[in-house]
């Protein structure tokens, strides 16, 4: 009897742990794929993500795995020529056709967004931003993909995705366990402030601390994972680094003796460029700056002087009218900065490029100073020498770009020596580039549910594991309780 006890104990555990293994060997991976167009001010990227289809409402599954940068401008770039925006896409699209499953072409989604460049266009021409996109829409309406529109974002809704996406891929929307309460520890905020800065305009977007019935049309309320969110976001259009230099070199022109030479503080000494002076005034952000030249050119020769530099963007922000409790610049209300700012696009760009991302712990504002003051001082031949493989119109902007974030986040934002720290600037957080497309996609495939979706207590591995060790004690306790009470005559006689 004892025999076939074990045999059948030895059984019933093989068949268990069989059981087990089997229920838990890996699927086949069930993958789908979203691609977002960020169709900029200069230049339009295309991504593609991927998720697993069975955990399509978990946070942080959604990754990034192809960015293409499209050759040319920005889709605003061809407001002369309309019909070529649309084919300028298309070897990208072609890139996403190799990356994607051709079976899961057609069931891919595909969206793009354009932001500040095609916010402008449309005001100066809206005739022109309409066929933009007409060319657009078409090119990708002939690729293999699910298409779901192609529009110009608002400023505000470029903020909230961004916003969305930091926090999304920093998991600080949906924490569990030990996460949770260590993540509590450590902040004082629940989630991270979105600062993005494109070449058209920049936006900042957070949560702040107190509430606040100050300019409702700034503040946007999520409710995501069953927490409410309300969330201040204000884009400032025509206060990208591109547009801002514009309205720099305008305000300089009217300030100078009708001299068509302009020795500029913001280019490096011995750096020269020459633009047609109705270039300068063409957009919405410099036209109302317009006045008549005796010439049709200006000539910019740099100084290299990051004191004067600063001086002259610092004029850009106008501080002088506040009708709110607080302000950032132009008289628009900013409450009092909260928690952590994850800063990213041209933000982390300019600061990479000047070596002031790489360390673990932010650095400080003094030293930021000092860096951006040094490399404004080197002439433009030995700048010129040490990064050859840069391109020249963006080598050459470096030093107006650091001293403009500088003077954005400082007088335009209010940052300061004791919170500067909080910025961290960001390029990726894990594979997934910072910016505001992967919120957009978030947004639109419905991805982060409004409610936390319910789970049971214990995964189905954990729940098989625990069956089979339950069995195991069950089997053991049995078998020592039968041979406690009955014992067999063979075990009798050996203790007699």
């Amino acid at each position: 009897i004892l025999l076939i006890l074990g045999f059948l104990s030895t059984l019933a555990v093989i068949a268990l742990i069989a059981v087990a293994v089997t229920q838990n060997k890996p699927l086949p991976k069930n993958i789908k794929y979203g691609i977002v167009l960020d169709a900029g001010s200069s230049h339009t990227n295309l991504y593609v993500y991927e998720w697993p289809a069975e955990k399509e409402n978990d946070t942080g599954v959604v990754q990034q795995v192809e960015v293409c940068k499209v050759e040319g401008p920005g889709i605003s770039g061809y407001s002369h020529a309309t019909e070529k925006a649309g084919p300028s896409l298309a070897q990208c699209l072609r890139q996403a056709e190799d990356v994607i499953p051709s079976k899961q072409h057609q069931e891919t989604p595909v969206y793009l967004g354009a932001t500040a460049g095609m916010r402008l266009l449309s005001l100066e021409n809206k005739s022109a931003a309409d066929k933009v996109l007409s060319s657009v829409e078409k090119t990708l309406r002939s690729a293999p993909f699910n298409f779901q529109g192609a529009r110009i974002i608002s400023g505000q809704e470029e903020g909230a995705y961004g916003w969305i996406t930091i926090n999304y891929l920093l998991g600080n929307f949906k924490q569990s366990g030990w996460k949770k309460l260590l993540h509590s520890l450590k902040s004082i905020s629940e989630t991270s402030g979105a600062l993005d800065l494109g070449g058209a305009s920049t936006q900042i977007t957070f949560v702040p601390n107190e509430l606040s019935s100050e300019s409702p049309e700034n503040l946007l309320y999520f409710r995501l994972y069953g927490k409410d969110y309300l969330v201040y976001t204000h884009s400032f259009l025509c206060y990208g680094k591109d547009q801002a230099l514009q309205q720099k070199l305008a305000e300089d022109l009217q300030a100078s003796t009708s001299n068509s030479s302009l020795l500029d503080p913001c280019f490096h000494q011995g750096y020269q460029r020459t633009i047609n002076i109705s270039d300068l005034f063409k957009t919405p952000c410099t036209s109302d700056k317009k006045k008549q030249f005796p010439f049709s050119q200006l000539y910019i020769q740099g100084e290299g002087n990051y004191q004067k530099c600063r001086r002259n963007t610092q004029k850009l922000f106008n501080k002088t009218n506040c009708p709110y409790s607080s302000c950032s610049f132009n008289g628009i209300y900013l409450p009092p900065l909260q928690g952590d700012f994850g800063a990213f696009s041209a933000f982390y760009f300019v600061m990479n490029f000047l070596n002031l991302t790489s360390e673990q712990s932010p650095a400080a504002l003094d030293r930021v100073a000092t860096t951006i003051e040094s490399f404004c001082a080197r002439p433009w031949h030995e700048v010129k020498s040490a990064y050859h493989q840069i391109k020249e119109k963006y080598l050459s902007e470096y030093c107006f770009s650091g001293t403009y974030i500088l003077s954005l986040l400082e007088n335009g934002y209010d940052f300061t020596e004791n919170n500067w720290e909080r910025i961290h600037f960001l390029g990726k957080i894990g594979s997934s580039d910072a910016g505001w497309t992967l919120g957009y996609m978030l947004n639109l495939t419905n991805m982060i549910p409004a409610e936390e979706p319910a789970v049971p207590p214990l995964s189905y591995g954990s729940y098989v594991g625990l069956m089979v060790l339950c069995s195991l004690v069950l089997a053991s306790v049995l078998l020592f309780a039968w041979l406690l009470f009955h014992k067999p005559k063979c075990l009798q006689k050996g203790i007699v």
